[in-house]
């Protein structure tokens, strides 16, 4: 299973960092294009079903189709472990941050869960991670983590490391979070039967 965790494209409550180069709601068509890359990414892999856990009920992500879940939980940690200790396992969450992400990328991913390994994490360039995955859950890797920081991904990586679960990186990618990425940004080629809806 393969989860995409989004929140949802309201003007002035989204991608605020990118508000000074393309206004609210440019930022808003931004997360809103960006969320429909990440489900058809997940949708190409074919791992598995594939649900959207949003931050709230919003027309946009009716528009889309398919299985939405709210999240659930005091801070990121605690959402993603609740996300992940409910699917059916092995199960991958990513993000709509990394459009550099491939559906080769999660297909890597799963084939190391289903061959023993126990958890995937795929390094992000400011610290953080654009997808993890794992066969087993465990709160241990969620609780007490700065989110946001620029130690999130080293300090998952030391909780793996130090309780002894095989595990195992993929590639390092960038998000798009701050003007500069803008200038990175190039949309892969992926077929999707997504309608392509602008956000209510």
């Amino acid at each position: 299973m393969i989860i995409v965790f989004a929140r949802a494209p309201v003007p002035g409550r989204t991608k605020t960092r990118l508000i000074p180069r393309l206004g609210a709601w440019g930022a808003a068509r931004l997360q809103a294009r960006l969320t429909r890359h990440a489900l058809a990414t997940a949708i190409a892999a074919r791992c598995g079903g594939v649900e959207l856990h949003g931050t709230m009920r919003h027309a946009f992500f009716v528009s889309l189709g398919g299985t939405f879940v709210m999240q659930r939980g005091d801070d990121l940690g605690a959402r993603m472990y609740r996300a992940l200790a409910q699917a059916r396992r092995p199960a991958i969450i990513i993000g709509t941050d990394c459009p550099e992400l491939r559906p080769a990328d999660l297909r890597r991913a799963m084939r190391w869960l289903r061959g023993g390994y126990e958890a995937v994490l795929a390094p992000a360039e400011d610290g953080g991670y654009a997808l993890i995955g794992m066969r087993r859950v465990s709160p241990a890797f969620f609780e007490g983590i700065r989110w946001g920081s620029e130690t999130v991904y080293a300090e998952t990586a030391r909780r793996l490391s130090t309780a002894g679960w095989r595990w195992r990186a993929l590639r390092t990618v960038w998000d798009v979070d701050r003007p500069a990425d803008l200038d990175r940004l190039r949309w892969p080629r992926i077929s999707s039967a997504l309608r392509r809806r602008a956000p209510r």
